[in-house]
């Protein structure tokens, strides 16, 4: 075990706090957090315990969280205790103090000169209640990071966290507004609710987020490493901290535990280890396709009966997303899902098709700040006569948003009409794949079909939660396998 204490390095050189933080990850194979939550009767034990529990764990603990208020307890002599306790982790490990703290002006200042100075600790929890700049002397540093409490394990905090603001809970909106404060910033999401989590890492899918509550809260791991992991399986910190300290040996339980994420993981995931897994983005969790599946029928976009398609074909389910213009905190989190597989493909300008695509793509074009133009379906006879409206020069390559894909025929004709005006087109992205043949049509055209969830994957969410009959899932199930 290396014996050099982080509070030898000099920080003004170091990298980034989230860059050591993968670093470390990688290195341990490890996205454990071991918290150090002593419960002595005086400072002395207090270091003691913890000291024991550092030596004990250190090799598969990705980061160590001691609690500020159970030495702060212990007056002066247990602030000192604190200090020993942060200079005691080996160096390359980071120290995340979980002391919650908030304020502004020289108070902000002095919390940030105790924790980062005086400490030495590498990262702090914060609370953000007052805003930006409660937070801005504690990000000051990059060297330095924040977990700004999101949504918390606490039973109470429904009470506030999930008020609801502009069509979403508080605790989403506040997710966006952190990631707009700093780039050294990770969020607090309790791993005891792991529908919040998943809401959370659709809308922060490159943030660090710190899950607490696996372990002697109960939360389950399977379900906070399904909803939380990256969308390169990594950028989840798992805290355990009782269930770790009370084991008859803690260094098996850590192992054990470190193990069990990682095993864990990979099902949920389908990756090998953590090393090869520290990159960014959103997966397609089935936390994420289930709210989606939710999304879809709040707004009103699915309908059972008899419906005649474009293609002609008689269809007993209808999906309707020109609705979700009337739903804009849906529509968001629809772009949002949309930003996570686009994040994996190269290209100049965004297209959408009008008419139901071309919200979708304008709020996408808004998410990720890219350029968007789009075909018209009938050219101008005046003014300008532009076939396609927006910038563009021949040669630049552009994705194709639409809402669904049938057969194909659409998507076919509008890249051709791009392909007439020089544009290039290697991918089609869409929110759904009804499974009719659309992904073969592209295929033979040379253009890859991708699709955020299949339509067969939303029957089973929506037969599961009970949101169709048995008869309305085995019909629409018989008529996709007909197809």
């Amino acid at each position: 075990m290396i014996e050099t204490p982080n509070s030898q390095i000099p920080h003004p050189n170091q990298k980034s706090f989230f860059h050591r933080l993968a670093a470390r990850a990688s290195a341990a194979d490890s996205l454990l957090c071991v918290g150090l939550d002593p419960r002595g009767e005086d400072a002395e034990s207090c270091r003691a315990e913890c000291i024991r529990l550092i030596d004990a764990t250190a090799d598969f603990a990705a980061a160590f969280k001691p609690n500020s208020a159970f030495f702060e307890a212990h007056g002066p002599q247990g602030i000192a205790a604190l200090k020993d306790v942060i200079a005691h982790v080996p160096a390359g490990i980071p120290v995340i103090l979980d002391a919650k703290r908030g304020d502004i002006g020289a108070t902000a200042q002095a919390y940030a000169r105790a924790i980062f100075d005086e400490l030495k600790a590498d990262a702090v929890t914060a609370n953000p209640y007052l805003g930006r700049e409660s937070l801005a002397p504690l990000m000051a540093d990059p060297a330095r990071g924040v977990f700004v409490l999101c949504r918390t394990s606490n039973p109470g905090a429904d009470e506030v966290q999930t008020l609801e603001i502009s069509g979403e809970p508080l605790y989403l909106h506040l997710a966006r507004q952190v990631l707009t404060w700093g780039s050294e910033v990770g969020l607090v999401v309790g791993a005891t609710d792991p529908e919040a989590l998943a809401r959370v890492r659709a809308v922060a899918p490159e943030a660090w987020i710190l899950a607490p509550g696996v372990g002697a809260q109960g939360a389950s791991l399977q379900a906070a490493l399904e909803a939380g992991l990256s969308a390169g399986g990594g950028k989840l910190l798992i805290v355990a901290a009782r269930s770790i300290a009370s084991a008859p040996d803690p260094r098996a339980e850590a192992k054990r535990l470190r193990d069990e994420i990682n095993r864990v993981s990979r099902i949920a995931d389908g990756r090998s280890p953590i090393a090869d897994r520290v990159s960014s983005g959103v997966r397609n969790t089935p936390y994420a396709i289930r709210h989606l599946a939710m999304d879809l029928l709040e707004a009103g976009c699915v309908k059972f009966g008899e419906f005649m398609l474009k293609s002609g074909v008689t269809s007993p389910i209808y999906l309707d997303l020109r609705r979700l213009v009337s739903r804009p905190n849906i529509l968001r989190r629809v772009a949002q899902a949309y930003v996570e597989k686009l994040r994996e493909l190269r290209f100049d300008r965004l297209a959408g098709i009008p008419y139901a695509g071309l919200p979708i793509a304008t709020a996408i074009a808004l998410e990720m700040d890219r350029p968007l133009l789009y075909p018209r379906r009938e050219t101008k006879d005046y003014g300008t006569r532009a076939a396609i409206e927006g910038e563009f020069a021949p040669g630049e390559a552009v994705v194709v948003i639409d809402d669904l894909a049938t057969t194909g025929g659409t998507k076919i004709e509008t890249i051709q009409r791009l392909g007439a005006a020089g544009l290039i087109v290697h991918d089609v992205v869409v929110l759904i794949d009804r499974e009719q043949g659309a992904g073969k049509m592209l295929a033979d055209a040379g253009v890859q079909l991708h699709a955020l969830v299949t339509l067969r994957q939303l029957l089973e969410e929506w037969r599961a939660a009970g949101e169709i009959t048995r008869g309305q899932h085995e019909e629409v199930a018989a008529f996709l396998d007909s197809s």
